[in-house]
């Protein structure tokens, strides 16, 4: 039922929101010229390999080092509301298509995070990745990074349909009002290293 949900509700979403993709195009390109969008490779199910789509909406301005800036300040004020409504997001219904990712699971990490996660933090992988999560509606960026991966491994364990559409209704409800609308949430939570305590996954494995 899942997979049949995620591949009928991307399709019709891609369709209706074609003239959304153009105006958010358009608008970064105003402001940003060229590439319109941002891919990189991230970990999905099992830890297999995929690229992920998403609007460019940060430039590459760098500090007297070469170094990036950070998150906030790579974002023009006039990109803001793309980011606020979640609109880089939705190239990503195409990976949903596709069946790299669901409309609801742990968001996808790094590919470098990989190295760093416990055992049982790997059980996020157990699932496809996901537009939306549970870690998203507790939160967003605006937690630890200990909280996200407990909140990650509970919807593995836990998931049903119901709890994806219990995800997608509260998911939805934050968009449209200003929670979890902050810079916090719309930025980064910085590098994950792992937690004090854990043994690392690669180290786990041997």
């Amino acid at each position: 039922m899942k997979r049949t949900f995620d591949f009928t509700v991307s399709l019709i979403a891609i369709l209706i929101l074609i003239p959304v993709y153009a105006v958010v195009a358009l608008v970064i390109y105003t402001k940003l010229g060229r590439p319109i969008f941002f891919n990189q490779v991230r970990p999905g199910y099992k830890g297999e390999l995929f690229k992920i789509y998403k609007f460019r909406t940060m430039t590459n301005e760098t500090d007297d080092e070469g170094k990036l800036l950070p998150d906030a300040d790579r974002i023009p004020a006039s990109l803001e509301w793309i980011r606020r409504l979640s609109l880089d997001e939705i190239p990503q219904f195409l990976n949903i298509l596709r069946g790299q990712m669901s409309f609801v699971g742990p968001r996808p990490l790094l590919v470098s995070y990989l190295n760093h996660y416990t055992k049982e933090q790997m059980a996020r992988h157990d699932v496809l990745p996901g537009l939306t999560g549970w870690a998203q509606i507790h939160g967003r960026n605006a937690t630890t990074w200990q909280q996200r991966l407990e909140q990650d491994q509970w919807y593995a364990a836990n998931h049903t349909f119901r709890l994806d559409l219990y995800i997608l209704f509260k998911t939805f409800k934050m968009v449209i009002s200003s929670e979890g609308n902050s810079t916090a949430h719309q930025t980064g939570m910085g590098e994950f290293k792992g937690l004090d305590g854990g043994v690392p996954h690669d180290v786990a494995k041997r």
